[in-house]
This record gives structure tokens, sequence and C-alpha cells, in this order.
């Protein structure tokens, strides 16, 4: 796979990642993913503790789909 870096994040092969924005106080980070068919892209908020939540294109947190009962 190929690669690219920008300024502000980089392409790997279909997936585009960006850095968005931080907060030093508070210490949480904002990351971009976007695609070719997803071009408005997920955010990924990451918190100092480490937690991650997912925000779709809609800024609706994204919430995986519950496992089902065999």
């Amino acid at each position: 796979m190929n690669g690219n870096i920008s300024t502000y994040g980089f392409t790997w092969g279909p997936a585009t990642i960006t850095r968005l924005c931080t907060d030093q106080k508070k210490g949480w980070v904002l990351i971009g993913l976007t695609t070719a068919k997803h071009p408005n892209g997920f955010q990924l908020y990451v918190t100092q503790t480490g937690n991650v939540r997912i925000y779709g294109p809609d800024n609706r947190e994204w919430q995986p789909k519950p496992k089902c009962k065999p």
C-alpha cells in the first residue's frame, strides 16, 4: 500500500487521516478519517485517558451493532 504524508495527516491506501484539533489543557484530540465511499468522513475523539468516541457524518456518535445471540 502506498502512503503520502501531508501537512496535517497522511493518506494510506484508501484512507485519509487528518488531525483536526486538540485541547492542551484537557488533553483530548480530534482526528478525521475519510474514504472514497465516506467523503464526509468520521471524527475520532480521543480523551486524555484513552477513551475513544466515533462520530459519523451526521454528527451522531457511532455505536457498534450489538452482537447477535447464538
